[in-house]
């Protein structure tokens, strides 16, 4: 049973997405702990709209190319972010979406514009149940996307049935750093996992509960001490890797189909 009605969790997308594409670096280095960046020349916000987000009516599970009229060379057109909080997926997903020329889609952010309260506010009226909740239900919609970087919190990976929808979907890069570098970027937030005597002690006893769930990600890549265009770069760079891979793997496997056909004709003749 869904939590939110459909039209509640559309209506939640489109404004998160016509947020998103008019925020700029700033926006998600506030929540990243990385530094700024200034915009990258040349890009302009999306204009509002159903029409320009490739939300409106039949196109509603599927979102429009941010450059349709024009030809991307890009590896994959949906990709997932996934990590330990503070490791910079809000920021480093921001920036991807930037490069590769998709739509960007923050999880924790869209669970807020469809709720109506602040991921704390949810944790401390509803409790953590209810937020995992939440986030199944929006994974559910945003595998659902296309031409999307979408940055998930923090947990939601961890969890298997989340974590098997998103794999299914596409490629999962995990971003990791060390526990001193999480609590030096979330210290000053209010992340409710951190509200305990010794956040650093906890950091590093959930980094190392998670670490089997992280490992099961597709690419995965250390934002430790590094400007985010480094990050990006070496992303981009394994996501062309695992393209080619699975185009390889797709050539393998029908070549098996046609020897395996080529076997049966040859005894149906015998």
């Amino acid at each position: 049973m869904s939590l939110w009605s459909d039209e509640a969790l559309e209506a939640g997308l489109l404004a998160h997405l016509q947020e998103a594409a008019q925020a700029g670096p700033d926006a998600a280095s506030e929540v990243s702990g990385l530094p700024p960046l200034p915009r990258p020349a040349g890009l302009t916000p999306r204009p509002d709209g159903e029409e320009a987000l490739g939300l409106g009516g039949a196109q509603s599970s599927r979102l429009q190319s941010m450059n349709p009229l024009s030809l991307i060379d890009r590896p994959v057109s949906w990709l997932a972010l996934a990590g330990f909080m503070g490791t910079g997926k809000s920021r480093i997903g921001w920036e991807l979406s930037r490069e590769l020329s998709l739509h960007f889609v923050d999880t924790d952010k869209l669970i807020s514009k469809v709720v109506g309260k602040t991921i704390p506010e949810v944790f401390a009226e509803r409790g953590e149940g209810f937020f995992r909740a939440c986030e199944s239900e929006v994974v559910r919609r945003v595998t659902r996307l296309e031409h999307a970087v979408v940055s998930l919190g923090g947990g939601t990976f961890i969890h298997e049935s989340n974590r098997r929808e998103l794999l299914r979907r596409g490629p999962v890069v995990v971003l990791t750093a060390s526990p001193e570098t999480v609590y030096a970027r979330t210290k000053n937030s209010d992340r409710p996992l951190l509200h305990v005597p010794d956040p650093l002690t906890r950091i590093t006893e959930l980094m190392h509960e998670r670490e089997g769930a992280y490992q099961q990600g597709t690419i995965h890549v250390h934002s430790d001490g590094r400007p985010s265009e480094e990050i990006v770069a070496e992303i981009v760079e394994h996501l062309w890797e695992w393209q080619e891979a699975q185009q390889v793997a797709r050539q393998d496997a029908e070549d098996e189909r046609v020897a395996l056909e080529l076997m049966e004709v040859e005894r149906a003749c015998d």
